[in-house]
């Protein structure tokens, strides 16, 4: 019989970085395409429907973006917990992220927390930025309205 074994190592981590990750992702987005779309004039694009593209597709560049290094700031220490969890070969160690952060914390400080800040922000710009454009034209295609 073939085991796998560790297959749902760091499993609560991931649950808790992804169900705050997520609350912090889509209010951030909410809230920062509410306020573009109000700070911007709409009558300087009602005329002309090339504008409103333009527009449309950066606030869902600047809203997609800014959301995406909005999660990762706010997870990214559960996520360094997560990955101590899941390469971690001892099978005595804790499979508790709390306890697990606590010990990163007492080691490295709240650097260690957010060790990859940098380059996990520059990549999450540009790909969430992307994922918003791609998701809001697709609704758009498919006639699905958002207000």
């Amino acid at each position: 019989m073939l085991q796998v074994r560790g297959i749902f190592r760091g499993g609560l981590a991931t649950l808790y970085r992804e169900a705050i990750g997520n609350a912090v992702f889509f209010c951030t987005y909410e809230y920062s395409r509410y306020w573009m779309h109000n700070y911007i004039d709409s009558r300087q694009f009602s005329s002309n429907s090339g504008l409103v593209v333009a527009k449309d597709i950066g606030i869902g560049i600047m809203s997609g973006g800014l959301s995406g290094m909005a999660f990762w700031t706010a997870t990214l220490p559960m996520d360094v917990a997560k990955t101590i969890i899941q390469t971690d070969h001892n099978p005595q160690s804790s499979r508790n992220p709390f306890r697990v952060l606590n010990m990163v914390y007492r080691r490295a400080g709240l650097a260690g927390c957010y060790a990859g800040l940098g380059p996990t922000l520059a990549r999450a710009f540009p790909a969430n930025a992307a994922a918003i454009v791609a998701w809001e034209y697709s609704a758009k295609i498919l006639g699905i309205r958002r207000d």
